[in-house]
């Protein structure tokens, strides 16, 4: 309450990008430890561990790619309570990204449209923050990506490039090719093109280290399940189902429903719900799935983990909730499986699929 009805508004008189960016500064400031914030933040139950991709995940929720884009806050992420985060997009090269302004408050629909393009620091420069931050207790993984001004047909280059970079202080790897705000990157999911830079990028990764693909919620029928297809035989470990979307389901904040776009937040929750479910009918549990999108409260999450999500990720739900969404999330979470039956996350993955 305190978060919505005093912090919120006081935020949201700065532009969405600089109340970002200022948020982003204070929490970078936070130390890994055990002090009372962790404490009350971190929900503590054995049927919320989750062992996914080689990994030991706390719980399910994590922070997802965009929020913390070069390693600047990470030991925040642990103290909040979630039990992992996946940090960029980074690219190889440092990049501005889109010109000002590129990040639109949709408040009547707590969502957000960004056109951010991928602005990076670089990956030589996200290298050094993650290895001046260390081990922060829960997994961490890099999302790469290609530079602008690189042409498709050497964006294999451009990812093999940042992951040789970035492995050896990530958990897993995220493939991103699937962001609305690059020219032409979503061409590069074309399954023809996915098969081969995923083996591209398995073999610039560390030996054994996951490598996953993000993919868009707008693909049309048949096309999601050709390009997962192929990243599977790729060698890909898991699928990061989805990213912003291009369409504009249902909005009331009309004003900047024209502004060009990914669009996040609560609008997005049924089609990124439904996208993990075409995912998880391809796959048939074979890979980790982790579910992204419209991820405001416990119900949300269980809603993607019964469609077929292992793990999920909130960014634009933590903006609109504030800082107790992951221990809300989390709770909400164990009360749900107790409710229905489940003795933790993994018995309940794809039950609705």
């Amino acid at each position: 309450m305190l978060y919505r009805e005093v912090l919120r508004p006081l935020l949201f008189l700065r532009d969405a990008e600089s109340a970002h960016r200022a948020v982003l500064r204070r929490l970078g400031h936070w130390h890994v430890g055990t002090g009372p914030i962790e404490q009350w933040l971190t929900v503590d139950d054995a049927r919320l561990r989750c062992d996914v991709l080689g990994l030991h995940f706390r719980n399910p929720v994590g922070i997802g790619a965009g929020l913390d884009k070069h390693a600047e806050a990470l030991a925040a992420w642990r103290s909040l309570g979630f039990g992992f985060c996946e940090i960029g997009t980074v690219t190889p090269l440092p990049q501005d990204g889109n010109p000002l302004p590129r990040m639109f408050r949709l408040q009547a629909d707590e969502a957000i449209i960004n056109r951010m393009g991928f602005n990076s620091l670089g990956a030589d420069a996200v290298a050094a923050n993650l290895a001046r931050a260390g081990g922060i207790g829960i997994p961490v993984g890099v999302n790469v990506g290609k530079n602008k001004s690189t042409p498709n047909e050497d964006a294999a280059a451009d990812y093999e490039c940042a992951i040789r970079t970035l492995a050896p202080y990530a958990d897993y790897l995220a493939i991103n090719i699937s962001s609305p705000n690059t020219p032409d990157l979503r061409a590069l999911q074309k399954p023809e093109l996915v098969r081969a830079l995923v083996q591209r990028s398995v073999r610039a990764a560390l030996p054994g280290q996951p490598v996953l693909l993000k993919v868009a919620p707008d693909f049309a029928a048949g096309e999601l399940e050709e390009t997962v297809a192929a990243a599977l035989q790729g060698g890909v470990a898991g699928i990061i189902a989805g990213n912003t979307t291009v369409t504009r389901p249902g909005l009331r904040a009309t004003t900047l429903a024209a502004q060009a776009g990914g669009l996040s937040g609560k609008p997005l929750r049924a089609l990124a719900t439904a996208t993990v479910r075409r995912v998880f009918h391809v796959t048939r549990g074979g890979v980790p799935i982790i579910g992204v999108g419209g991820i405001a409260c416990a119900e949300d999450a269980y809603e993607k983990i019964l469609a077929g999500a292992n793990l999920v990720q909130a960014y634009t739900g933590l903006i609109y909730e504030g800082p107790t969404l992951a221990a809300r999330i989390n709770h909400g979470l164990a009360d749900l499986l107790e409710r229905d039956g489940f003795a933790n996350i993994a018995a309940a993955v794809g039950q609705d699929a």
